[in-house]
């Protein structure tokens, strides 16, 4: 049986997108998707938008070495950004879409390849480990809520604020570029501090708020669409003390 409940519901979701660049992004990517080869499959995006990712990591890690690799970060990034935003695209626009397994796949590749970027910041010696895993933790609190919204609710919502995720890339490159130039800024009279330090703290209290909001949101929005009333409430106080008996 549960495993009907998700043959049923699994995938059945609508997508909110609002984010600033979301309508000229989508146009440009229907345009891409109708001019790729007809080779190239959704399939062989997803891995490229993983394997950029591990490539982004490692251009962080090795900015030590060189300033350079802040180059390698920007073009790993517009690699992602080809492969994670164009495959649902692809799919669409042939005709080929498989909901369940391309929210799951691509998800999946989301975790995994967000844990790549952020070990290679922590590697990078340009900022602090535990500033890096707790924007890590402040991203997936945000994922895991995100998630669960999508499976209660039914939306899936891609973009927060005017942020989604090509918004965050672009700034990210922004800052692997300053980051390269400038890793260390001043703010008033604190002490020097590392730039993605001032960015991660940023960020993570962003991304914390935003959870803090979502979560909210859902949760008036699920309690307003099956209010604890009436002959429901009774069934269901009728329930809970037999469970007690």
């Amino acid at each position: 049986m549960k495993g009907d409940a998700l043959m049923s519901t699994a995938g059945l979701h609508v997508r909110e997108h609002k984010s600033v660049l979301a309508s000229v992004e989508k146009r440009l990517l229907q345009r891409l998707a109708r001019r790729v080869p007809s080779w190239l499959t959704p399939d062989h995006l997803s891995v490229l938008g993983l394997g950029s990712m591990f490539a982004a990591g490692a251009a962080f890690a090795t900015v030590r070495l060189t300033p350079w690799s802040a180059v390698g970060v920007m073009a790993a990034l517009a690699l992602n950004w080809f492969g994670d935003s164009l495959d649902g695209t692809l799919a669409r626009v042939r005709g080929c879409e498989r909901p369940r397994y391309g929210f799951y796949v691509d998800h999946v590749i989301d975790l995994a390849g967000t844990a790549c970027l952020l070990g290679g910041m922590a590697l990078s010696g340009r900022m602090s480990p535990l500033i890096a895993f707790a924007l890590l933790a402040a991203y997936l609190l945000v994922a895991a809520e995100s998630y669960l919204s999508t499976h209660a609710a039914g939306v899936f919502r891609i973009s927060f604020a005017g942020f989604g995720p090509t918004e965050l890339r672009i700034v990210l490159a922004i800052g692997a570029v300053c980051m390269a130039r400038h890793p260390v800024v001043s703010i008033g009279p604190m002490p020097p501090m590392w730039l993605f330090d001032v960015g991660g703290i940023v960020a993570t209290a962003a991304l914390v708020g935003a959870f803090i909001v979502s979560a909210a949101r859902t949760t008036r929005e699920l309690y307003a669409a099956e209010p604890l009333s009436g002959p429901r409430a009774a069934r269901s106080l009728h329930a809970s003390e037999g469970a007690r008996a």
